[in-house]
């Protein structure tokens, strides 16, 4: 293998923090939602429970949030959906250059995620408040999507690497999270 390649393994460590950091902040998304949505399901047919306002827009803020974060999770995983019913057929040279390419847009993807999820969240989000909470600018509500695209670039750039890594090791899986996916 070539020493670029090893020099490059080295960074993986940080892709495993990130991705764990990424799961972390997905799982305490998750129980703030139950809790939440348990709340306001009590609170409407037992008496002494509150029954907030703002609890349906904040549960549906951080399903957003939830879902976008999970997504750039499946690149990582490549558990994302992908057609694969040919890859049998195909030479094994041209599976990497189709996977590649597909991680090419995905990348170009994440990018517009990021760029124009951040200007919709800054020029939308400074216009409004949310209604039940008014001191809350909506800017929180449209900040998933260019949080995804930097989660998405940051894993596509593994996911482009190991493609890349794999055509110059005439294929050979090297990375210990694609040998789990199989």
């Amino acid at each position: 293998m070539p020493k670029i390649f090893t020099t490059i393994d080295k960074f993986r460590p940080i892709y495993n923090v990130t991705e764990k950091v990424i799961m972390v902040l997905c799982k305490l998304l998750l129980i703030a939602d139950i809790l939440i949505t348990s709340m306001a399901v009590c609170g409407r047919y037992v008496s002494f429970i509150p029954d907030p306002a703002w609890t349906e827009q904040v549960v549906l803020t951080l399903m957003a949030y939830m879902a976008v974060l999970s997504a750039s999770l499946a690149i990582r995983k490549r558990s994302h959906i992908r057609m694969t019913a040919f890859d049998r057929k195909l030479p094994k040279k041209v599976i990497l250059s189709l996977d590649f390419l597909a991680d090419l847009a995905v990348m170009a993807l994440a990018i517009i995620m990021l760029t124009v999820g951040w200007q919709q969240a800054q020029n939308l989000g400074r216009f409004g408040k949310y209604e039940s909470l008014p001191w809350l600018s909506r800017f929180w509500k449209y900040f998933p999507v260019p949080l995804a695209g930097i989660a998405m670039i940051i894993f596509e750039l593994e996911a482009i690497y190991n493609d890349i890594k794999a055509f110059f090791t005439k294929g050979e899986k090297t990375d210990d999270k694609e040998d789990q996916v199989q």
